[in-house]
């Protein structure tokens, strides 16, 4: 009973709890005792917090037996990538840099969840400071991908993903810079949201690149990804990118109704050199839309061709001012990976840095053009799939070709725009899930969740889940 508990969505759970079927009290024990037992061989947990965790969920069991439940999330078990502010907890960054910072306040997002019930159950593991895609951080281990240990989950909020994937937590937030809610999600079969950048605050989450960076849920089903919006979406003060704009209800958006959906298929960069058998995944997932009365049009985006220079000339140069100080007085406390791309960082001049940003200026041009046409735009989230760890390199139909620059390649445009996108499972390859991309226009989540749901209905995984977990 306890196994098949933890592997439920949230939304089964909360159905549970409501009616006190279950007790938050007896569904945190279960995953604590599963993440314990395996956070040994996965790696997703830089802490687990069980005694107050427990507190936590014995609060929620007796709020909820007095009339005062609070929706969907309450008293269900979450970790937290560990960038985001815990008032009074130490939040290390995976860094060693930060491994004894502790911080006043609570991330906006935190306070939040804290309102809606969640019991936290730990802080997950990460790429350091999230600059990174393959989560093996040198001061806390490498994390591992649940479908095969021996494989990177993605990062940087692989901790997310691989405990999510794992029952390690029912529900996880990812922070996404190039992709790195997106990556992992897809590497580890699980759900995974990029909101419109400004639709969550980032207050309270240490910065990698402050006018790419997003966070977002990562989850085991779409509708639980559109509770978790629900909860931590809207506007804040202490964050001045964030955009005054109404929440909507999105699990209430869920239809999965595409008939009258119009899809727009970008063959010249998002087609281009992936993987057969991804791209046969994707195209079968695109037809069982068009099954169901969506049709398919063919988009240009020209300026995409400068995408991956605009993404790295913006993400290099913020983070290497983010971290400047500590990248002169303490060079050798960051992992090498990553001090060598704060190093290149301090390469590039203003002009440069600017002739980025008006690429991202026709880059969104071309996007808003193509939504002229399209509701969605769908595309593979990965054009590989993940490889081992402590690879450099991953194969691509025979080739062997560079991990970053190819693990971003579809993930990276969604960030330079600040559109909505979101990944969901729509098959494996030799036993390793493989991602769709939806990308959606500004502030349009409900859409692409649907999207998203719809997807999901067609049950792509056919309900399998990783060895380690299986009931």
């Amino acid at each position: 009973m306890r196994k098949e508990l933890i592997g439920k969505s949230a939304e089964e759970l909360a159905g549970l709890l409501e009616k006190r079927d279950v007790s938050s009290l007896e569904l945190t024990r279960a995953v604590l005792d599963h993440a314990e037992a395996l956070n040994p061989t996965i790696n997703a947990y830089l802490s687990i917090t069980r005694e107050a965790a427990e507190k936590a969920a014995a609060k929620a069991d007796a709020e909820i037996a007095s009339g005062g439940y609070r929706g969907m999330y309450h008293g269900i078990p979450m970790g937290i990538k560990d960038n985001l502010y815990f008032q009074n907890e130490v939040t290390t960054m995976a860094s060693k840099i930060h491994q004894h910072f502790v911080p006043d306040y609570d991330a906006t997002i935190i306070a939040k969840l804290r309102e809606a019930g969640v019991v936290f159950t730990g802080k997950l593991n990460m790429h350091e400071y999230a600059w990174g895609i393959t989560n093996n951080n040198p001061h806390y281990g490498a994390c591992r991908n649940p479908w095969n240990p021996d494989k990177i989950p993605g990062g940087s909020s692989g901790g997310s993903g691989a405990a999510v994937a794992a029952d390690m937590c029912v529900a996880s937030l990812g922070t996404d810079t190039a992709g790195s809610i997106r990556i992992p999600s897809s590497a580890c079969g699980i759900v995974g949201l990029k909101p419109t950048h400004g639709r969550v605050s980032k207050y309270g989450c240490f910065p990698l690149s402050w006018s790419l960076d997003h966070i977002g849920p990562m989850t085991k089903t779409v509708k639980d990804a559109a509770g978790l919006l629900e909860i931590i979406a809207g506007y804040d003060p202490n964050d001045p990118t964030s955009v005054n704009a109404p929440v909507a209800t999105y699990t209430a958006e869920l239809t999965g109704e595409v008939s009258k959906l119009v899809i727009g298929v970008n063959e010249d960069y998002f087609f281009k050199q992936v993987d057969t058998e991804v791209e046969r995944l994707v195209r079968k997932a695109i037809q069982a839309l068009v099954d169901q009365g969506a049709r398919v049009e063919a988009i240009e985006i020209p300026a995409l061709a400068y995408a991956e220079y605009a993404e790295m000339m913006t993400i290099l140069s913020e983070a290497a001012a983010i971290h400047h100080r500590n990248l002169l007085k303490r060079p050798d406390d960051f992992g090498s990976d990553i001090r060598l791309l704060f190093e290149l960082g301090e390469l590039p001049s203003a002009v440069e840095y600017l002739q980025a940003q008006q690429l991202r200026r026709q880059i969104k041009r071309d996007f808003r053009k193509a939504f002229e046409k399209v509701n969605v735009i769908i595309a593979p989230t990965l054009p590989i799939i993940a490889p081992n760890i402590g690879e450099a390199f991953a194969d691509l139909n025979g080739e062997q070709v560079d991990l970053i620059n190819q693990i971003i390649r579809f993930t990276g445009p969604s960030n330079l725009t600040g559109l909505p996108a979101l990944t969901v499972p729509c098959g494996l390859k030799n036993g390793m899930p493989v991602g769709l991309q939806i990308i959606g226009p500004a502030l349009q989540e409900g859409l692409v969740l649907n999207v998203g749901y719809a997807v999901e209905q067609t049950n792509p995984l056919q309900g399998k889940k990783p060895e380690l977990v299986r009931v």
